[in-house]
């Protein structure tokens, strides 16, 4: 019986700082690499199409999860493994990879330690690490939700989770000002899709969350225990917690606009 073959799948935009470094840990190993462009303006496809001639393009964005399941739709691989190019894959992790795939047990997904470099710090604490994904899996066996933003891997009761051994390093933020913006667009999401279902808020909701999100992430999750980083890193997730109930609540607001001065 032949080894079952392995793709690395990507959704990307504007990701020349990131792509390269990134295929670099994978492009040795496996059978297939898939890159979907939402559209992007830098150099991102010159550095795909380095790697590979599977690039392809939707740049009109339907949400994360669809576009994740059209990146797989273009898998041939019997397995895939998901990857952001903001993320590299270890060599100990690699090795699981390939263990995991040639054992090729039944109804077997798999998931990661993901390990943050946050403004020049590893965050071992405030609720990131290990941060475990589901990121490896048979092509045939599932995929990708339909959720806009946060999406995650459909995971049957018949299906056994595992974690890989060794951890996806990921470089999260280049600086303040991308934080923000991925933080702006992530909030946009949520307000969008939780308006969609017919939900509200209001601004008590989003100081109270924001208030939580802050305690639980440098109190609970000893955030403090990654010095000063940690602390930002808690500030910022609070403030951007605070942004998404205050964009739903704002959405209901508008609808009170009068038609006339």
């Amino acid at each position: 019986m032949s080894k079952p073959s392995i793709a690395v799948a990507l959704i990307v935009k504007n990701e020349a700082q990131h792509l390269k470094a990134c295929l670099e840990t994978v492009h040795s190993w496996v059978d297939e690499i898939v890159v979907l462009d939402s559209g992007s303006t830098d150099n991102t496809e010159a550095i795909a199409r380095s790697f590979t001639d599977k690039f392809f393009v939707n740049a009109d964005w339907p949400g994360f999860g669809p576009q994740r399941q059209l990146a797989q739709s273009h898998v041939e691989s019997d397995y895939v493994l998901w990857l952001d190019a903001d993320e590299r894959v270890t060599p100990e992790l690699k090795n699981s990879i390939i263990s995991a795939v040639s054992a090729n047990q039944p109804d077997t997904i798999y998931q990661t330690a993901r390990l943050s470099w946050v403004f020049g710090r590893y965050i071992r604490h405030c609720g990131w690490y290990p941060d475990k994904v589901l990121r490896l899996y048979p092509t045939k066996l599932t995929r990708y939700n339909d959720a806009l933003v946060h999406e995650k891997v459909e995971v049957s009761k018949s299906m056994k989770v595992e974690t890989l051994k060794g951890d996806l390093i990921h470089f999260t933020y280049n600086d303040m000002n991308h934080y923000l913006v991925k933080s702006a667009g992530y909030a946009k999401a949520w307000a969008e899709q939780r308006e969609k279902k017919g939900k509200k808020s209001s601004i008590s909701q989003g100081i109270l969350h924001a208030l939580g999100c802050f305690l639980k992430m440098y109190v609970l999750k000893a955030g403090f225990l990654d010095g000063k980083q940690g602390l930002l890193l808690s500030l910022l997730s609070a403030h951007s917690t605070f942004v998404k109930y205050a964009d739903l609540w704002i959405r209901s607001e508008t609808d009170k606009m009068p038609n006339t001065f």
